[in-house]
């Protein structure tokens, strides 16, 4: 039922993505706990901006994805209540001095706020994620990979994972305008150089691997995986990541017999006189997500965010147009019931 008291045919999916298509827990984490109160949200198919209903009612897990989870911190709690486990990619990147990322707070702030995350609802619950990584004429892979050394030794211990990936300017338009309008490190004529060539994919994955040694030899046992990328890494010991992942959700929501059960069955267990059904004669699914790409390993999840919404204006996001868009967006989405936009 609706806020205005309409019933309504709705979606209700056990594992809820916010969101790959803007940042909530920065921009939207009050409009989030407001409808998570509520028990449901409207999510727009940005095709064709027909509304579609998503209850929280069976949710078990929500995967968060952001730049600045501070806001939706003092939060947390109300997932807690209802018993919703929860896990955040907390992309964490270096590109300060060019101003790639204009709106994320500093580079300081956000490892503080990494920090206090981890350390409020435990490392295994925090990835890290340097994503996505290109270069400049500036920005050389022994430059980058110097950075990432920085931050991950200001995150010793307060993760166990590091993911990334190669940005994609050939399959954007939008992000080959943005970056050329945007920023002073491209130009029409050398966008190429914002995509790491072979050469320099090995000499960044053997970097990574070297940074990684001393960091184990430093007691800090972090591993590595790609995101949605084709290249095989195995020789370096980094993997295809899974950022929906069904196997760390095991691991780290293992109290959760119900959502174990979905895990290997594909469905919430029903309920009997005797307790939950039997599984025996039941099989385990593969619940590869189809709806991503084919080199993505998620499993399958339902996002509720909306493009054209996030106001960090990374010059390389595939999710936002331009400024005008996000801006002539949220002035249309302010007069929208149950918007994204909070009012």
């Amino acid at each position: 039922m609706t806020d205005n008291g309409t019933n309504v045919e709705a979606q209700a999916p056990i594992i809820i993505s916010a969101s790959r298509s803007t940042d909530i827990p920065a921009f939207y984490a009050k409009w989030f706990v407001n409808r998570l109160k509520a028990g449901y949200v409207i999510w727009y198919n940005p095709f064709n901006q027909q509304p579609t209903y998503i209850s929280f009612k069976n949710c078990k897990v929500i995967v968060f994805w952001t730049k600045n989870p501070k806001p939706l911190i003092p939060f947390l709690n109300e997932l807690d209540k209802r018993g919703i486990n929860y896990y955040f990619q907390y992309t964490l990147n270096d590109y300060e001095k060019e101003r790639f990322e204009p709106n994320v707070p500093s580079l300081a702030s956000r490892i503080g706020t990494f920090k206090e995350l981890a350390t409020l609802i435990g490392k295994d619950k925090v990835i890290w994620r340097f994503d996505p990584i290109m270069l400049t004429n500036e920005i050389t892979p022994r430059i980058l990979l110097t950075r990432i050394w920085h931050i991950g030794n200001a995150l010793k211990g307060f993760t166990n994972k590091l993911v990334f990936s190669f940005i994609d300017v050939k399959a954007y338009r939008k992000v080959q305008n943005n970056l050329i309008k945007e920023t002073k490190s491209f130009t029409k004529e050398n966008l190429n150089i914002a995509e790491p060539s072979q050469e320099q994919i090995a000499e960044i994955v053997e970097g990574l691997a070297k940074i990684r040694e001393a960091w184990t030899k430093d007691g800090w046992k972090i591993s590595m995986a790609t995101c949605a990328e084709e290249v095989d890494l195995d020789k370096y010991g980094i993997e295809h990541n899974r950022c929906i992942d069904g196997e760390l959700m095991k691991q780290i929501f293992s109290s959760d017999a119900d959502l174990i059960y979905y895990l290997n069955y594909g469905k919430l267990p029903e309920k009997t006189l005797f307790g939950n059904e039997s599984n025996i004669s039941l099989k385990l699914v593969n619940m590869k997500d189809k709806g991503q790409r084919k080199t993505c390993g998620c499993m399958t999840s339902k996002d509720i965010g909306m493009y054209n919404t996030c106001s960090h204006y990374c010059v390389y996001c595939y999710a936002n147009t331009s400024r005008n868009v996000v801006g002539a967006n949220k002035e249309k989405l302010n007069d929208m019931n149950e918007s994204l936009i909070p009012k």
